[in-house]
């Protein structure tokens, strides 16, 4: 299938601000970039980076003024399935992959070492066998349990902050998800792009789990995690996989997102 994703930001800059952008998707197996364009109106050089969880960055300054920045991909992918029994399992520690092993910590918005969350995981999966189908049990919870609702939680609420409430946002019921299987030492991450599933229009939040054959995508926010996705970025938790990050003077004063799927025969 080929899904497009699209990205428009509006500032008005007070004073030259330096910003750093996520908006250029990754490049492997499970998504074919066809076509990418990224553009600055007015133009301004940019230079770009690769953050050291392999995102795609871009870095630049931009003038006083109002500036427009621009992302479109269209990329081949394919659409989520679940996979055969046997289901995936738990990699004990000592089998982990080096790369996996700073995804099992906690951090800024994911306290996986909190003990009222250690709790909390090990009532959802008991007495399940480890991996894949305790994953599953907590993306269900999270789902049954956790209302999607639009401005209860700001850029500080974390995962135990979640937990209280019973309340928020994709970003919420990823972080809420990725702390409860870090705290069964099972490697999880926040994965933010496009995706066709959704009753709202924006990117999207979602996460990965690492098991026996490799990462494992779920969905807290749907029913069944199902659709197509561009990935933009993986990170720890928001902290890693901002889609900007500024310093300076810059208003953020239009966003607008589009995901479309235009091709479902590739």
């Amino acid at each position: 299938m080929k899904l497009r994703g699209k990205t428009v930001l509006e500032y008005y800059v007070g004073q030259p601000t330096t910003v750093h952008l996520m908006l250029r998707p990754r490049h492997h197996a499970q998504q074919a970039i066809v076509e990418e364009t990224f553009h600055i109106d007015p133009p301004v050089a940019f230079s770009e980076y690769t953050d050291h969880h392999g995102n795609h960055c871009q870095r630049l300054i931009l003038p006083t003024g109002h500036i427009t920045v621009t992302s479109q991909v269209e990329a081949i992918v394919t659409s989520h399935h679940t996979p055969d029994v046997p289901f995936p399992q738990f990699v004990l520690i000592e089998n982990l992959p080096n790369e996996v092993l700073h995804y099992l910590l906690p951090s800024r918005y994911c306290q996986s070492d909190l003990g009222e969350i250690y709790q909390l995981a090990i009532d959802i999966v008991e007495p399940l066998i480890n991996g894949y189908e305790q994953v599953e049990a907590i993306r269900s919870w999270i789902n049954t349990h956790i209302s999607y609702e639009y401005n209860t939680t700001n850029s500080s609420t974390t995962a135990l902050d979640t937990v209280h409430q019973r309340m928020g946002v994709c970003r919420d019921f990823t972080h809420l998800a990725i702390a409860l299987c870090r705290a069964l030492c099972m490697p999880a991450r926040m994965t933010v792009g496009y995706s066709d599933k959704l009753k709202y229009v924006d990117l999207h939040a979602w996460f990965e789990v690492y098991l026996t054959d490799g990462w494992h995508t779920f969905d807290a926010v749907q029913a069944q995690t199902e659709g197509c996705r561009v990935v933009l970025g993986h990170g720890r938790d928001a902290a890693d996989v901002a889609m900007a990050n500024q310093f300076g003077n810059a208003e953020l004063r239009y966003m607008q997102v589009k995901t479309e799927l235009i091709d479902e025969d590739l």
